[in-house]
């Protein structure tokens, strides 16, 4: 057998001789063979490959952790875990961007000169045609578009909602808007009665920038230009089953357990922390924010029509809600749609409903 001495195979691969050995005790890189009485590794040509895909990993930021479940999945499903990990760094990344172009212009003392921006909104709840209750809220106003799916009663979402329907961004400074939208959202933890909880997505707009705080399954999605992106990552079990490649999305949507969440508003004890980040708006963008009552049963291609092509924000609602209940409507629905203009705008509707 044609074996490579640890040196020899750390210059080929890209690798140093101290990594190899810290591969080797995490089961990521086993050598070939190991000499009984010095120790020393050594390592097959046909080694090369996995350890240069190791190499290549860690230079892009990957944990070891994530590394070894990729190298052992079959080429297709480690093609999907890369390109879930790397969306997730390109989100996080133009979120800290906004985060540090704000931070500098508070720093600075400096005002960029930015168009005056308002919103056209409207938010509905729907019982839908098979639950007995109506556990979910929606509400919007000229600054705040937020959604929440309840359980264990109707209490927590609209508890929620009413927790940002108070807060005042311009009683804090830029620098601390995400923390304190985070203090907010834990207000709405408390308030949160018994075993009740409840997702939450919402939208705050101060200035030229949306706060978006989201927890849960709930999702936001922007039209902008023609094209529709998912702007939230759900808190459920089959989402971190498929961003580990262990199940595809297709397999997700039919899942047994698809609605079971990671996260959500549940009380003290519960996992309530919420993504947090800042999205830069843009004139003729367009928000949706609803619950899964909405997104399990109208596929992404539907909601992209009614969004591209209902002028009227109210329309839009109405038709997404006539969508699900046409496709059973087995959950709640809530909705909120908000189109981003350049000068504030009247109010089409604003809707907070939790009906018991």
């Amino acid at each position: 057998m044609d074996l490579l001495t640890i040196g020899a195979f750390a210059r080929t691969c890209g690798l140093t001789p101290k990594a190899l050995r810290l591969y080797d005790e995490l089961g990521l890189l086993s050598p070939a063979q190991v000499d009984p009485h010095s120790g020393y590794r050594f390592y097959r040509s046909e080694q090369l490959e996995r350890a240069r895909l190791v190499a290549h990993l860690r230079r892009i930021g990957l944990p070891l952790a994530r590394i070894s479940r990729l190298c052992d999945l079959p080429p297709t499903r480690a093609a999907a875990e890369l390109t879930a990990y790397w969306d997730g760094v390109l989100a996080d990344t133009a979120a800290r961007a906004d985060l540090v172009a704000l931070l500098v212009d508070h720093l600075t003392g400096s005002t960029r000169m930015t168009e005056t921006l308002g919103l056209r909104y409207a938010a509905r709840t729907d019982q839908g045609l098979v639950r007995a209750h109506n556990e979910d809220a929606a509400y919007a106003s000229g600054r705040l578009l937020a959604v929440a799916d309840g359980f264990g009663g109707p209490q927590a979402a609209g508890a929620a909602v009413a927790a940002l329907q108070g807060f005042d961004p311009a009683a804090v400074g830029p620098g601390d808007l995400l923390n304190a939208l985070a203090e907010a959202v834990r207000t709405g933890v408390e308030a949160a009665p018994g075993e009740a909880g409840t997702t939450l997505t919402a939208l705050l707009l101060t200035g030229s920038k949306l706060a978006l705080v989201h927890i849960g399954d709930s999702r936001a999605y922007l039209l902008r230009e023609g094209e529709l992106f998912q702007i939230t990552h759900d808190h459920t079990l089959v989402q971190a089953m498929v961003d580990e490649g262990r199940i595809s999305a297709a397999e997700a949507a039919s899942h047994p357990q698809r609605a079971l969440l990671l996260r959500a508003l549940t009380g003290p004890t519960g996992d309530a922390r919420p993504d947090l980040s800042l999205h830069t708006a843009r004139a003729g963008d367009r928000y949706l924010l609803c619950s899964d009552g909405l997104s399990a049963v109208v596929p992404q291609a539907r909601l992209h029509t009614a969004l591209s092509t209902i002028a009227e924000p109210e329309q839009v609602v109405q038709q997404l809600i006539e969508l699900a209940n046409r496709a059973g409507g087995p959950d709640n629905i809530a909705c909120a749609v908000a189109d981003v203009v350049a000068e504030p705008a009247a109010a089409v509707t604003a809707v907070a409903e939790v009906t018991a």
